[in-house]
């Protein structure tokens, strides 16, 4: 998942209410019940077909089989040859599930190479002590120091205001970006998304005064020495200069470093490099509706991920989770009467290309979307659900479905959904979704090398696939 400045806004509910749903789910949980309106539920007409999805996924939790497959070829940054090779594997996985219509569908992406060099340290300092090694990573998209690295003063900044104020005085200086995300906020993605202009745009702001280079601390709630890389965009006129992200440890250390003594100086070298444009592609598999076969439920994530780590829950979960939505509506005997459909879309966290070249390919023509929802907050516990985006209707219609979801764990059903990917089919009028995780871990994480198979509970993935198949079963039978 890259920048919220083009993410999606899921769902609108206060720190509040959402802190009483999941200390809900933690005393449902713990007590052993279903939780409200579960106990005695009366039946309804598709309980027995989620149930029957529930018991099959619960027993099998095929979700991290398919997650271990597709990690399994390692990091599968944007237009890179283990991307390639994700695209293959989930390709097969589909055919041998016997999903309809499963092919692929190209995408021209962007190619940007780490480089083998990442190192930053601390130098000149006043008390005469050694080096200070730093741990650092390049943003995605920088351009790199010159070959011999550079070295420069330091100036730490915690907003663009304190920059701009700073001026021309940071000319021939490194611009240190030090704001930490908010740690009092309930939703990490809004502690996130106030942060995450920092590494955006901090490169060309701090370039307008002159600066040489920017180093951004990580986005993380964690204090440790993991760097966590991401999305940074250059704009168009101002001048190029190299950007990396510190971890956290190391952005406390520099910064009482600085405050010792602001005439200290940094070494930074990296050799990432931008390369020509590749052709990648989208894989798609659906479940053929029995009675509207043009008209298509969407489930899916994003195959590319960040290369410091293998992308197990940025987002590999999101892969495996839409596989396994269509898996258990198979497995349960079930025809829906309009089409499921899986889409791995390529090229989320470098620019969206995915989504654009799905909603504009040849294979649309006659196809009506009525309805998509996007997994892209890693393979969390879920405990909630946004539908409708911007249709009020819409949402009011899912939600009279709201006791069919509350044994699996969902607390509440919420306006909102959406998702890079499938932003270009929403504003073509299809209707959005999520699945609501407890992601307060999520950021520990997010775009890290601790992005990796292990961090994700099989149980968790699993529930939250039963969700997915649930609500695409359920809009896939009723339509909207």
């Amino acid at each position: 998942m890259r920048t919220v400045e083009r993410e999606e806004v899921i769902p609108a509910r206060s720190g509040r209410t959402l802190g009483r749903a999941l200390a809900l789910a933690v005393f449902f949980a713990a007590a052993g019940a279903p939780g409200p309106a579960a106990q005695d539920a009366p039946p309804r007409p598709y309980r027995e077909a989620v149930d029957r999805m529930r018991g099959i996924g619960l027993l099998e939790e095929k979700a991290y089989d398919f997650l271990s497959r597709i990690t399994a070829v390692g990091p599968r940054l944007t237009g890179s040859p283990q991307a390639d090779r994700a695209v293959e594997v989930s390709l097969r996985i589909m055919e041998e599930l016997g999903f309809e219509n499963v092919h692929t569908e190209p995408v021209t992406v962007g190619r940007w190479v780490r480089g083998d060099v990442e190192e930053a340290s601390i130098v000149g300092q006043k008390n005469g002590g050694g080096d200070v090694p730093l741990q650092v990573c390049a943003l995605g998209g920088s351009v790199p120091t010159p070959a011999a690295g550079l070295v420069a003063p330091v100036v730490e900044v915690r907003s663009f205001e304190e920059l701009a104020r700073l001026g021309a005085s940071v000319k021939g200086k490194i611009v240190f970006y030090n704001r930490p995300m908010d740690r009092t906020l309930l939703d990490t993605f809004g502690a996130y998304g106030k942060a995450a202009d920092q590494r955006v745009r901090g490169a060309s702001e701090a370039a307008r005064y002159g600066a040489v280079a920017a180093l951004v601390r990580s986005l993380t709630l964690r204090v440790n020495d993991h760097p966590h890389t991401g999305l940074m965009q250059y704009e168009p006129g101002v001048t190029r200069i190299p950007a990396a992200a510190v971890s956290t440890a190391g952005a406390d250390r520099l910064s009482g470093l600085l405050e010792e003594d602001p005439e200290l100086r940094l070494r930074l070298r990296m050799d990432c490099r931008t390369e020509k444009s590749v052709v990648s592609a989208n894989v798609v598999g659906e479940i053929t509706g029995s009675e509207h076969p043009k008209e298509i439920v969407l489930v899916g994530g994003h195959l590319d991920s960040w290369d410091l780590g293998t992308g197990a829950h940025d987002d590999g979960a999101g892969c495996a989770v839409s596989l396994e939505a269509l898996r258990l509506i198979k497995a349960a005997g079930l025809r829906p009467k309009r089409t499921v459909r899986a889409v791995l879309f390529m090229d989320e966290e470098f620019g969206g290309t995915g989504g654009r070249a799905y909603a504009r390919a040849p294979q649309r023509r006659g196809e009506r979307h009525l309805f998509a929802a996007e997994s892209d907050r890693g393979g969390f516990l879920p405990v909630g659900l946004a539908a409708g985006g911007g249709s009020r209707a819409a949402f009011e219609r899912i939600k009279t479905y709201e006791d069919l979801f509350r044994p699996l764990g969902i607390l509440f059903i919420s306006p909102g959904g959406g998702g890079v990917d499938i932003a270009p089919l929403v504003e073509q009028g299809t209707v959005p979704a999520a699945v609501i995780l407890n992601a307060q871990t999520y950021f520990d994480v997010h775009h890290s090398a601790l992005d990796v198979l292990s961090r994700v509970h099989p149980r968790e993935l699993e529930l939250q696939a039963v969700v997915l198949a649930a609500l695409a079963y359920l809009v896939a039978q009723e339509g909207l």
